[in-house]
């Protein structure tokens, strides 16, 4: 039902054409405020380059770290919404709650949420209403897929571990649609919490004392952040996982199926150009993917002692040997 609002809420608009650089820019330098910076952030900054905006000439962007700590994202969030910035942007549900709590006035551009309505970050996709938009990653909605595409090189999969993060406000939406998708779908999901670095041990022990037959990592930012620790458990526990970002596949996951971030990040800039040009967030549609990609490790894959049939071989994005 979302997803047909959303479409029908577009009506063909076209958001993201790109201007020249001669059309109009904002007569000041303008402030963006981007909590925790990382190499994904290149794309963003890429889509404004496309906007015709380079940082040090119409733009400036200030930089704040929550060094992976829920206070930390609190803590930035309030710097910025002290007057610092004109616009935050932000990554993770997480991150956009604490935006959120922390001002109501500036706009908030929003990147990869797995269910901001579930969130409670707009009131829908169609019109999001207040003062944060952006675009999500219709996280919830892929369970059905994800173990599909698992039961293509595990046929006899029935129990699978799915790590969440109880400081993610979509993730209890994620843990809704396994409870109500499971029983259809013929897996045991095992709802393992990592909310920080100190439940990362505990999880593994339980997915390895439970016996799972695979694992589902999502987007989640702090997860994301260690992804590294996960992909060194998989490994060693020969247990094959599913991510959500294709780099997690090129550093030795097993397989990863969901939008592409990068184009996320890339599409985001949109948003800020829209709202620099005077447009309200509560008038932009929150955007669902255009761009989903299935990426394999060939090389995981035999290590794990698994075959991957030529068909879903086919129907892959990239295939790493």
């Amino acid at each position: 039902m979302r997803r047909r609002e959303f479409i029908a809420a577009l009506g063909g608009l076209a958001l993201w054409s790109y201007p020249t650089l001669a059309q109009q820019r904002p007569f000041k330098t303008s402030r963006i405020g981007i909590v925790d910076n990382a190499p994904i952030w290149d794309n963003f900054r890429q889509g404004l380059h496309k906007f015709g905006y380079a940082e040090g000439q119409n733009i400036d962007i200030e930089y704040r770290s929550s060094e992976g700590r829920q206070d930390g994202l609190a803590a930035a969030a309030n710097d910025f919404a002290a007057g610092l910035v004109d616009i935050i942007v932000i990554s993770g549900s997480a991150a956009a709650r604490a935006a959120q709590q922390a001002t109501t006035t500036i706009p908030i551009v929003m990147i990869a949420i797995g269910d901001p309505v579930a969130a409670g970050l707009v009131q829908s996709l169609a019109r999001p209403g207040g003062n944060i938009t952006g675009n999500t990653l219709l996280g919830p909605e892929m369970t059905a897929k994800r173990v599909e595409l698992f039961r293509q090189i595990i046929p006899s999969i029935s129990r699978l571990a799915f790590l969440w993060n109880h400081n993610n406000p979509s993730h209890p939406a994620y843990l809704e649609e396994w409870r109500a998708m499971a029983p259809k779908l013929g897996v045991e999901p095992l709802f393992v919490e990592v909310s920080n670095i100190d439940q990362f041990e505990p999880a593994f022990e339980a997915m390895t004392r439970e016996r799972c037959d695979a694992l589902s990592v999502t987007a989640d930012p702090f997860h994301l952040s260690h992804v590294g620790r996960i992909i060194d458990f998989a490994a060693k526990a020969r247990l094959p996982a599913l991510y959500a970002a294709q780099e997690n596949v090129a550093a030795g996951g097993l397989m990863s199926y969901g939008p592409s971030l990068p184009d996320l990040y890339l599409r985001a800039a949109g948003y800020v150009h829209k709202i620099l040009q005077g447009t309200k967030p509560a008038d932009l549609p929150v955007e669902q993917p255009v761009k989903f990609e299935l990426v394999i490790n060939l090389k995981t894959a035999t290590a794990l002692g698994l075959t991957v049939p030529q068909m879903l071989l086919a129907t892959a994005d990239e295939v790493i040997e």
